[in-house]
Order: structure tokens, then sequence, then C-alpha cells
């Protein structure tokens, strides 16, 4: 096998670590293509290409975590995760628990971690890799990693809800959710939330978003269904599709353009989070994208009475 076909039959698996590590589809698909610049100029052949190149994301994904972490502090609004539509790394075995690990709420308990027990807990619990090849890869004793992982362990045990939710269950819930939605069924949706639901948006500063997260069923109920007959009276639609392995949708203007995409947290039969991703350099590689002030202005006057 030619180190092109050894890397092209990694690549799901390098991004998949380094999109966890970075929560940016962007910045991941960069740290691959890094990735292979550096294996395509080693003089000498590694004895394992997974372990080398596994190594190579690694370090570099921490070293733009390191960064990220200043510009996220001075990110406008809240940050969330870019949007993943499709995991590559295909296991059919710990399907759900890939999925689960991708999901906005756990990027989100991840972002918690230090850029170290990120890289330790993603590659040790996530991927299963032996201590060695960890330490290998961060650049730390395996005793130290052991320390990582056990710190890391701790932290995303104490942020994660006690109970998962049946995937048949959450999918049914969801679509009992967006057929609501479509509806302006403000019952529909209440019935659907959880009591402290949260709705929050991420704008980044160049779109319209939530300035401040929407908190209760009531509420969230009611903004929700505020903006179904606006988005049919201007031709848009919500189309259903999995989003970091949760149920989710694509907002599309009417010419097809990417406008957001929503996801929603399910457990204990409810929905508990709706996410919301304006921001238009988060939505790229989701396809074409809206012009977000444009699609607001005419959400917005969509709603007027009389409209």
């Amino acid at each position: 096998m030619t180190r092109t076909e050894e890397f092209e039959a990694l690549r799901p698996l390098l991004f998949s670590i380094a999109y966890r590590l970075l929560g940016s589809v962007a910045e991941a698909e960069d740290a691959v293509q890094d990735t292979w610049l550096r294996y395509e100029s080693t003089p000498t052949r590694p004895a394992s290409a997974k372990a080398f190149l596994s190594a190579v994301v690694t370090r570099l994904s921490i070293d733009v975590l390191r960064s990220a972490r200043h510009r996220r502090e001075a990110y406008v609004g809240q940050w969330l995760p870019e949007p993943l539509l499709t995991d590559p790394y295909a296991d059919p075995a710990r399907s759900a628990e890939l999925a689960d690990s991708v999901s906005m709420a756990a990027l989100l308990l991840l972002e918690r971690l230090s850029p170290l027990e990120r890289a330790v807990f993603v590659l040790r619990e996530v991927f299963g890799f032996g201590f060695a090849d960890v330490a290998a890869a961060v650049g730390r004793s395996e005793v130290a990693c052991r320390q990582l992982a056990v710190r890391a362990r701790r932290h995303m045990d104490a942020g994660r809800p006690r109970f998962a939710a049946d995937r048949r269950e959450r999918e049914e819930l969801a679509a009992r959710f967006f057929d609501a939605l479509r509806d302006g069924d403000v019952e529909g949706l209440r019935e659907l939330l959880a009591a402290d639901v949260q709705m929050v948006g991420d704008g980044g500063g160049k779109a319209p978003a939530f300035a401040r997260a929407v908190t209760g069923a009531d509420r969230v109920a009611r903004v929700l269904a505020g903006f179904a007959p606006a988005i049919g009276r201007i031709g848009a639609t919500v189309r259903r599709h999995e989003m970091n392995g949760q149920p989710g949708a694509v907002l599309h203007d009417r010419d097809g353009r990417v406008g957001g995409t929503i996801t929603l947290d399910v457990l204990d039969g409810r929905v508990q989070s709706v996410r919301w991703v304006v921001n238009p350099d988060k939505l790229g590689h989701v396809g074409p994208v809206a012009d977000p002030w444009a699609l607001a202005r005419e959400l917005k006057a969509a709603r007027r009475p009389g409209a």
C-alpha cells in the first residue's frame, strides 16, 4: 500500500479525532491536510501509519485549540461547535457511542477540559487508543496520561445527563417537534419541551441570533411557533437532517441556500435544549450560504400583521 493509500484509508479517523478536539469542520480539515504534508515529507516510513498520523493530527489540533481558546473568549455571543452532518469514521459496533461523543452537548463539555485533557480523553475514551500511543501522541508519560484521563473522565461524567435517550424515542419525539414547528403549534411544542429547556443561537456577530438564551417551555415554544408562518411565507424551508449524531434540521431560503442549522438535545422524553447555528462562517460545508441579514429582514417583515 502506498503512502497515499494508507493516508486515505485513515483520513476518516484523522478527521474525526480533529473535529472532536476542535469543534470546527474547517479547522479539522486543515489539520488533516497539514498531517498529510508532514507524512508525505517524512523521510522514513513509520512502523505504524495509524499511530504516526494520529499523533501528528492530535498535536496539530492541540496547537490550534490553544490559540482558539483566546479567540473564543473574545467571540461575540454564544459559541457553538460547527454543525457536523456526517461523521466519516464508521464503526457499526460503536455507532451510538461515537454519535454521542460528537453531539453538541459532548463537544461543549469537552470545551471545559484543558487541551491535553481533551486530547487524552478523545484518543483513549472515544477511539480506544492504548496509553502508550496516547502518551506518544501528546508528548507525556503514560503515568501522566492516566492521570489526565482520570481528571477528564471526572469532568465529563459530572456534566453528562444521568440517562441517555433511546434512539428510537429520540427520533419519534424529534419528528413530533418538527411537525409542531412547521404548523406553528404552540401547545404541541410546549408539551415536547422540558420545563427548563434552553434555546441558544450562535451568530458570532455576523448574523442575527438570540442575544441571550431563551429559557422555559412557554417562552421557547412561543418564539419558535412565531417564526413558523413567516418561514413558509417567504418560501423558506426547514428540512430534517441528523446533526452531530442528534436530531436536527437545516433552514434553507427560497433559493436553497443555508440560513442556519438547528440541533435538539433529547432526554427523558423531552427536548432539553435547542441550538441554532446561524454564523455564516460555520455553514459553508453544509451548502451555499444565504445572506443572514437579508433572510432575517424577510422573516421579520413576514411576521408583521397583514403580511
